[in-house]
């Protein structure tokens, strides 16, 4: 039959069709491979059962049509020289001047959106389509022939211009990502905390074997009365908020007149192997707002709480109100959870079988390796996050750019495995801290809507980690006075974005209404250029109090300087 007749395409859409859909037991299999905890290790006992597959008819074949339709599309255009796509794997101009490359890119290009158009064709409950489309790119975004130094045409034309010296530089690439233990995502060599990043000057004035708490000198001649804490992520080392001076959220709160404090988390070890959500809780969140107040004399302070730290936050601000203790003066959820509701792409992780294997398996005690916590959060955006640097690294020997933020993502922490196991239960599968009185936290059932100082929510419009409908949702929690705001970019970009940057933009509304949903939200907002950090700077001074002259040592009476700022506790590496 010959390869241009409509006989042909349609004999091979059939063909394709059917071996897809055989194929689907083996991708939801290799689905199940992946979890919370690391990309690539097994589920572990009761993973899902392998669903039956079976499509919606009218869906089916309207793929099919379109199959049928652009695949011919392809031939054409493919005799003629004139294949082509937007793809920015394939946006080189080696790709357009090789008629095979530039056909193999576009017929992957076309096969990946069949697929995903099969997943999402398939008739079954939504977290199971969500599942097998999750698969399906984890599969397709590793089967890029961009992927691929026989199919890359870019990668082989630089080995030629170099006469084999980017093929020499991107082995010798692979021997040192292979010996590090993870993809080089930027120039680490470049970067060296304390020194370059996390500079802003401070000391630690308490410790305990949980973390450290800094506190950082004034910038200004006079500080507001009452002290800002910062409650950074634990699943992460806290220089994210200081990574260098011009785009640290940590020395921009200093500029702005408060007195700041950061908690710097140990990264667990065997010796913490056992702890759980409630010590992090008790004697690392709530020890250091008792130990800022100490310090300061502040019979009140103001907090932020970044991802994680966030939830921690709110849970300790929950168990000390159930103590009928109110020593917060206000409160900031940076792109955080209270209410998992909406938890985006994550959800395809989390059902009773893999929250009980993971119990099992290390909520007695056990770590969390951070290298495996890095590896399923880069995975989340496998082209950008993972396929892009294997490609750049390897197959045309580049070291990737100095980026500081990078490195960071980079230097990964490990987590308690019974700080795990509760998290996992308690908030993705269960959702029990926005349920009132379910969830019991350091020996007190919780109540959020205890949480009555005034609160400032941001989220960021793009996070895949926390979707804006996440942490919108903290609005509907918390009872005191709120203010939202929503961000452009994503679960980090979107956060570091200082004024003077004059980067992205801001949505905010002020008629003080909180709808349900943050869509309800967005359509009375009103967007603004730039930076939010300087809406919740002026925020954050509404409920600072008077300004007093600025301390001239670290620490207090019993609370002296340790050593400087950043501390020890963040260098240690995982």
């Amino acid at each position: 039959m010959a390869a241009d007749t409509p006989e042909f395409w349609a004999q091979s859409a059939q063909q394709f069709q059917q071996s897809l859909t055989e194929g689907w037991a083996k991708a939801f299999d290799s689905f199940k491979s992946m979890d919370l905890g690391a990309a690539g290790s097994g589920m572990g006992a009761g993973a899902a059962k392998t669903p039956d597959i079976k499509f919606a008819p009218e869906k089916l074949q309207a793929l099919q049509q379109q199959y049928l339709e652009q695949a011919a599309a392809l031939w054409t255009d493919s005799m003629h020289g004139t294949a082509q796509n937007s793809d920015k794997r394939f946006a080189a101009q080696a790709w357009s001047e090789n008629p095979v490359a530039a056909f193999s890119a576009a017929a992957y290009l076309l096969n990946t959106r069949t697929l995903m158009g099969l997943a999402d064709a398939v008739q079954t409950d939504a977290k199971t389509r969500a599942r097998i489309r999750f698969a399906v790119e984890q599969l397709t975004a590793a089967a890029a022939p961009s992927n691929f130094m026989v199919f890359n045409a870019e990668a082989q034309k630089k080995a030629i211009e170099t006469k084999g010296e980017s093929i020499a530089r991107g082995v010798t690439n692979l021997i040192h990502d292979m010996r590090q233990g993870h993809v080089s995502m930027t120039d680490e060599s470049i970067f060296e905390v304390g020194k370059n990043v996390a500079t802003t000057e401070g000391a630690v004035v308490f410790e305990n074997e949980l973390f450290q708490l800094i506190e950082y000198k004034p910038l200004t001649a006079k500080v507001y009365e009452k002290p800002f804490l910062l409650i950074p992520p634990c699943i992460n080392k806290f220089y994210i908020l200081d990574l260098q001076p011009e785009n640290s959220v940590i020395r921009y709160a200093v500029s702005q007149g408060q007195r700041t404090f950061v908690i710097s988390w140990r990264n667990p070890d065997a010796s913490l192997a056992n702890k759980t959500w409630d010590n992090y809780v008790e004697d690392a969140v709530i020890k250091a707002i008792a130990v800022t107040q100490e310090i300061t004399g502040a019979k009140s302070i103001n907090t932020l709480g970044f991802c994680v730290g966030g939830t921690m936050m709110g849970c300790a601000l929950a168990v000390l109100a159930a103590r009928g203790q109110k020593p917060v003066s206000s409160a900031t959820f940076l792109t955080s959870f209270v209410d998992f509701s909406d938890t985006g792409v994550l959800d395809v992780f989390i059902d009773e079988s893999f929250v009980n294997y993971r119990e099992k398996e290390m909520g007695k005690g056990g770590l969390m390796k951070g290298n495996d916590l890095a590896s399923t959060f880069s995975f989340l955006r496998p082209n950008d996050l993972v396929w892009n640097y294997v490609v750049g690294n390897y197959l045309k020997g580049e070291t990737p750019p100095a980026f500081d933020l990078l490195y960071w993502n980079s230097d990964s922490t490990n987590l308690a495995g019974p700080f795990y196991a509760w998290y996992l239960r308690n908030t993705y599968l269960e959702n029990n801290l926005v349920k009132p009185g379910v969830a019991t936290v350091c020996g007190q059932k919780i109540d959020l809507r205890t949480l009555d100082m005034p609160v400032y929510v941001y989220g960021s419009r793009e996070d895949h980690i926390v979707p804006i409908g996440g942490a919108y949702a903290t609005t509907q929690a918390v009872t005191g006075k709120r203010r939202f705001v929503m961000g452009a970019s994503g679960h980090i970009a979107g956060v570091i974005n200082p004024p003077a940057a004059k980067k992205r933009s801001h949505w905010t509304r002020d008629d003080g209404k909180f709808p349900k949903t943050h869509a309800e939200w967005l359509a009375g907002a009103t967007e603004h250029p730039g930076s939010w950090w300087s809406d919740w700077s002026s925020w954050l001074k509404s409920h600072a109090g008077k300004q007093i002259a600025a301390p001239k040592a670290y620490g207090k009476g019993k609370y002296k300087a340790i050593e400087a700022a950043p501390g020890r506790y963040v260098k240690v590496k995982a």
